[in-house]
């Protein structure tokens, strides 16, 4: 099921910083608005520290894309604002030129559920100056944090090692819209079901769920509870044992299961939430086989990310099911991905594309100039390499060269012709018209799975991941450098005086 269409219900134009708005009005007042322009979206450094980054939200995109439109209580808004002197910030003109804006823009992106890496364009926007600068602080927004969710819950399925995990973190997640979109994200991740209601209902997500401590202690006994509870749910009962004591918990799961069993019923499993994870379940584990319930699943919560995960498996921890909530849904380690939106090429008078370079004292912030696009090669369902080259560039099929842009002495061989190649950025908007039809979240996440499977096992580690291969095509290498020599000679020439 994709996203509910209209989901915000409408525009969320004023959704951007405002120095977007007055960037925007003084390209106007400067005859600059229609300019065409540029901008690449894209982050420079992985999340958790991991070897990969799993891209989501751009059904999201779509969606504030599809609706972009200042109405008349915005622009009544932005018109009651004044400066310092009382005068009007923005003129009256600016305000019937965004009444009168009909977005128009080249949109190309990177499909959701596909495994990316810094310096590669999530998103390429094309078109008139002001449209451009009015989307960066929205797409931002959308793309940093879906991006980042679904990177987490990929790391944390990676370590459940095929163990279904349950997402529900939405009474720790920020806010209503954090809740649901890292619900989504979680799903595209791997995760294979929401507590979550209005996410389920929204996006299709299952939803799943037992009952909390409050339960068993709103009765006399645990006991009682139990009998309650799979009174109301026969078909569906997951007893919580650790309210009192958690090995008498197993053992009232265990009696109201065979008083279930006597009725034609099945108690699906138990559900531990605190204390030594390893020694209760394996413990639950045994006890459970010798009562005659070998089926009975083993769900495990209590603050679990990815290394806990880890541990446990490593610990040989009898958890059939993870239920992992606030470290997945605030990428509780890193709580922003810090993806940029960045001007790399401005058409001039003649026509023609002139590519834009950004410097910075830290090599790490240097952009990418010019319009380019991203090309994986793979070998028998592996991905090799990536390649991030210019638009217009013939690539040699008998070989070239990939330069790594953060340190120029990583290189790597290519011979596209003995590999398989896939275009990563995708046409989505064609002159303000979505021409891209978006897949089902499911397919989505079940890009996202074979999208992990091609990578090898060492990009995927926890902990110091092994680096892929992704890197300049020469000639942008070569551009990047040369823009870079031409700014740094022409600021030295302003120092001289």
């Amino acid at each position: 099921m994709k996203i509910t269409k209209d989901l915000y219900q409408g525009s969320l134009t004023l959704l951007t910083d405002f120095y977007q708005l007055t960037m925007a009005y003084a390209y106007w007042k400067s005859g600059k608005g229609e300019q065409e322009a540029i901008f690449n979206l894209f982050f420079r450094k992985h999340p958790f520290q991991g070897g990969f980054t799993l891209t989501a939200g751009l059904d999201y995109v779509i969606d504030y894309l599809d609706n972009f439109k200042f109405k008349k209580e915005d622009l009544q808004y932005l018109g009651e604002m004044k400066a310092k002197d009382g005068s009007a910030v923005f003129e009256e003109g600016f305000l019937d030129y965004l009444d009168n804006l009909q977005f128009s823009c080249d949109i190309e992106a990177i499909e959701e559920g596909t495994v990316v890496f810094p310096n590669m364009p999530l998103i390429r926007v094309k078109g008139p100056l002001i449209q451009c600068q009015l989307l960066e602080t929205p797409l931002l927004n959308i793309i940093n944090f879906q991006t980042l969710i679904a990177t987490k819950a990929a790391r944390v399925n990676l370590a459940a090692k095929g163990a279904p995990v349950l997402e529900f973190g939405l009474r720790r997640a920020q806010g209503i819209d954090g809740a649901l979109a890292a619900s989504r994200a979680s799903f595209i991740g791997g995760c294979s079901s929401t507590s979550n209601v209005m996410a389920g209902k929204l996006f299709g997500i299952p939803v799943s769920g037992t009952h909390a401590h409050s339960w068993i202690m709103s009765f006399e006994t645990e006991l009682e509870a139990f009998e309650a509870y799979a009174d109301a749910f026969p078909d569906q009962c997951i007893f919580l044992v650790d309210t009192y004591d958690t090995i008498n918990g197993i053992k009232n799961a265990i009696k109201v299961g065979l008083v279930l069993r006597a009725k034609g019923k099945e108690m699906m499993g138990i559900r531990i939430d605190s204390g030594d994870l390893t020694y209760f379940s394996n413990k639950a584990r045994q006890m459970l086989d010798e009562a005659g319930f070998p089926d009975a699943k083993i769900v495990a919560s209590n603050d679990l990310d990815e290394h806990l995960i880890s541990s446990l498996n490593t610990q040989e921890a009898s958890i059939d099911i993870w239920g992992v909530g606030t470290k997945l849904v605030t990428a509780f380690d890193q709580p922003a991905l810090g993806a940029v939106y960045k001007l790399s090429a401005i058409k001039d008078e003649t026509g023609e594309w002139v590519p834009k370079i950004k410097l910075s004292q830290q090599s790490l912030k240097i952009n990418i100039p010019g319009a380019h696009r991203v090309r994986r090669y793979s070998s028998n369902g592996k991905a090799v390499a990536d390649m991030i080259y210019l638009e217009n560039q013939e690539i040699n099929p008998r070989g070239t060269v990939i330069i790594d842009p953060s340190d120029p002495t990583r290189r790597k061989r290519i011979m596209p012709a003995f590999y398989q190649e896939e275009e990563l950025l995708i046409p989505i908007f064609k002159g303000g018209k979505v021409i891209y039809k978006s897949p089902s979240l499911l397919d989505i996440k079940e890009r996202a799975k074979c999208q992990l499977a091609a990578f090898d096992s060492s990009h995927k580690r926890l902990v110091n991941p092994h680096l892929y291969p992704v890197g300049l095509e020469e000639n942008l290498h070569h551009l990047r450098m040369e823009l870079v020599l031409k700014a740094k000679k022409f600021e030295n020439e302003k120092d001289e005086f």
